[in-house]
């Protein structure tokens, strides 16, 4: 382990007064001590900048006008001076010994480390999962061949991830079109500027609640709409940084990504006419979601089977019964016990 390899946590905080004492604390309590704590307020409202203040120095604390999550991001990197950088959002937290962790895989050549994360609910509860979901690793190595290939690779939300600085160099700082979306800017283009290592332990909690913009708590059409725009912003990042680093990129590239025909058929199903792309067709985008499992997928012929069928059901079943398994897939605290004790016994038949 390289002791002397220095960590910047950089906590960006907006309006989070009743978790960002617990973020603050578990980057503090690292058994790694070669560590900096960085608290970024992007405008907050609420009791946060005198919870901040109670820390005094034993942080470095920013307080700048709300400017959204790519603002926050650039102010905390441009204050750090870590050769690793984790970005942890103000409603999760790190176990202790996370850092240590991280420390003890980095090399050099990697542009980051990815490890798993707990997923809890508003007071801390676990959900009974972890974030990514089921057993398929996290990617490892080229991680850029991945996304040109299929669109994507199995990574972890904002939280889940350590950053080498000399990486982050070459995309910073994050544009404003990017403002609500940095955490996918970072996840898209740092995999070309190294390897991938990922730890498959959980080392950090990820929270689910209410007011959180992108994690599940609730099931809806307007969640899945900005999915959507969401997934679309990135394809197009995807394929320009390909092109600018000489990269060939399939036809089919968009269809090959399975979680984007998810978010797609859903948001179509769920609200139509409010739908950001006016040319999709469930009779499509369910022959596209089949294709992409048996053509693309590494699922075993069990889920291929299983996630064939749920698209299927999705495209053609009338709402209110396609509603549930919608809702089953993206949301899995809220499975009816006898369904969660069926995908547990179907996850271990596969495994």
């Amino acid at each position: 382990m390289d002791k002397s390899l220095l960590i910047s946590i950089i906590i960006n905080n907006y309006n989070y007064d009743r978790f960002l004492a617990e973020a603050i604390d578990s980057a503090l309590n690292q058994t790694y001590s070669n560590t900096e704590v960085i608290v970024v307020d992007d405008g907050s409202t609420d009791d946060s900048r005198s919870i901040i203040a109670s820390y005094g120095d034993r942080i470095i604390s920013i307080l700048q006008p709300n400017g959204k999550q790519a603002a926050a991001f650039n102010s905390g990197f441009v204050r750090s001076k870590g050769d690793v950088v984790i970005f942890l959002d103000s409603d999760d937290y790190l176990l202790p010994h996370a850092v240590e962790s991280i420390v003890s895989v980095w090399k050099p050549i990697l542009s980051k480390v990815h490890y798993r994360l707990t997923v809890v609910d508003a007071t801390g509860q676990p959900l009974g999962y972890s974030f990514p979901q089921g057993n398929v690793p996290l990617a490892t190595g080229e991680a850029w061949r991945m996304l040109l290939q299929g669109g994507g690779y199995v990574s972890t939300p904002t939280s889940g991830n350590a950053l080498n600085r000399s990486a982050m160099a070459k995309v910073f700082p994050i544009p404003d079109d990017y403002k609500l979306t940095a955490d996918d800017y970072l996840s898209t283009l740092i995999p070309f500027y190294g390897e991938v290592a990922a730890i498959e332990e959980p080392l950090g909690a990820y929270r689910v609640h209410g007011s959180n913009q992108w994690a599940l708590a609730t099931v809806t059409g307007d969640r899945f709409h900005r999915f959507v725009k969401h997934d679309l912003q990135n394809f197009a990042l995807l394929t320009q940084k390909a092109r600018e680093l000489g990269h060939d990129i399939p036809v089919d590239l968009e269809q090959r990504s399975i979680g984007r025909l998810w978010s797609r058929i859903i948001s179509l199903r769920l609200a139509p006419t409010q739908h950001p792309v006016p040319s999709d067709r469930p009779e499509a985008l369910v022959y596209w979601g089949i294709r992409c499992l048996w053509k693309y997928s590494q699922f075993s012929w069990l889920k291929r089977m299983f996630y064939s069928a749920w698209f299927l059901w999705v495209g053609f079943m009338p709402l209110t019964l396609a509603e549930p398994a919608i809702t089953w897939l993206y949301a899995p605290q809220h499975r009816p016990k006898l369904v969660s004790w069926t995908v547990n016994k179907f996850r271990t038949l596969v495994s």
